[in-house]
């Protein structure tokens, strides 16, 4: 049986390849810059669910749920809507500054 020995083509080797620089990244585009701010408005969201939540650490309820396990579980949903509501509105600003940091991060890695 005869093995065909078969020599890569010339050019750039696998090795000199390696060796390289990497292109540099396509500049953020507006698909970038939106989806960065919309991953910086979620972080505020969560970020201001779990101070909403502090809120009500110690209290049992009063009212129709009494202090049943539906409690938690409404003033979850509860909270949840409260930050989304502060997010999408505006928020405290968090969000503005994770931004800016989301668009740092990717002009450097250009």
């Amino acid at each position: 049986m005869n093995a065909a020995l078969t020599l890569p083509a010339p050019g750039i080797g696998a090795l000199d390849a390696m060796s390289r620089p990497a292109p540099p990244l396509p500049k953020s585009t507006n698909l970038t810059q939106a989806k960065a701010r919309a991953a910086a408005k979620d972080f505020e969201a969560v970020f201001l669910n779990t101070m909403f939540q502090q809120m009500y650490t110690g209290i049992d309820g009063d009212g129709p749920f009494g202090g049943s396990g539906a409690t938690a579980v409404w003033r979850s949903m509860l909270t949840d809507q409260y930050a989304r509501s502060f997010a999408k509105s505006g928020g405290i600003g968090l969000a503005d500054h994770v931004y800016q940091s989301l668009m740092a991060m990717q002009e450097t890695r250009q």
